[in-house]
């Protein structure tokens, strides 16, 4: 049998593939130079797990749309080392900006961008309008941040982000928050109704094989680590994240879920 050196595949895969403790054992995954990676963010706690499994293989964390094309960054031109948690640095054939309001080179903001691969339309569907502005660059509708240097980072989707109490809330964001916690293998954070706050966050979280860990310690830890807003009001630990037809974490499924537990929880306080 042939050793695979090269492994393309969703985060969230990975992260089911590597929660295998017992078959991992019986596996030697040592041919694996390099691993791709794309669809979903990527948590440090899931890099740190890669690492020990697939100790040779040097991991890519990409990002690419239907419509825009599968290039988008690359390595720095200057060769500055990619930060691990970042998607790259601006491929050359590709025009980047990001927008946020009226400013259209925000540090953060809604991605949008031009190159040889833009799409031209839906085929066969006239009736949907394509997102692109007046000037031609394609409007992902995914919000990214740049740092110093030009990488740029994931930030969350525009039609996940959620307002809480005022303060705007990106689930990515709390996700990574909580999967820095070293019994944390994967997070989902997804809103749900409040009366007072508009909407609140709430968290799904599948913990390392082993680990014992509480609603309370979760929510301390979000606490003491990132603005109180963010913190997940619930928490419920799960064996493995429900994946839609794409291999993404199924979030209209947690959502329902959410909203029926929360329901639940207050007829039980009633």
């Amino acid at each position: 049998m042939d050793r695979c050196t090269w492994h393309n595949a969703g985060p969230p895969m990975v992260a089911m593939m590597l929660r295998e403790t017992a078959l991992l054992e019986r596996t030697d995954l040592s041919s694996v130079e390099f691993l791709r990676m794309g669809s979903a963010p990527v948590s440090p706690s899931l890099l740190a797990a890669i690492a020990k499994a697939m100790p040779r293989a040097a991991t890519s964390n990409a990002y690419g749309t239907t419509e825009g094309g599968p290039v988008v960054f690359g390595p720095h031109p200057d060769g500055i080392r990619q930060p691990e948690l970042s998607v790259g640095y601006p491929h050359p054939s590709v025009q980047l900006r990001l927008v946020e309001g009226d400013n259209m080179d925000a540090e953060q903001g809604v991605l949008q961008l031009k190159c040889p691969a833009v799409m031209t339309g839906y085929h066969n569907r006239p009736d949907i309008k394509p997102p692109f502005t007046d000037d031609g660059f394609y409007v992902t509708h995914d919000v990214f941040r740049r740092d110093e240097h030009g990488f740029h980072y994931f930030v969350g989707r525009v039609d996940d982000m959620f307002v809480c109490g005022g303060e705007n809330v990106y689930p990515g964001e709390v996700q990574k928050l909580l999967e820095t916690h070293p019994d944390i293998v994967q997070a989902c954070v997804v809103p749900v109704d409040d009366e007072i706050k508009g909407q609140k966050p709430v968290a799904f979280c599948v913990l390392r094989k082993g680990a014992i860990l509480t609603e309370t310690q979760v929510k301390r830890y979000a606490l003491d680590t990132a603005p109180a807003y963010e913190h997940p009001r619930f928490v419920w630990f799960v064996d493995r994240m429900p994946l839609g037809s794409t291999n993404k974490i199924d979030r209209k499924v947690l959502i329902a879920l959410a909203q029926e537990r929360v329901a639940a929880a207050a007829r039980r306080s009633a």
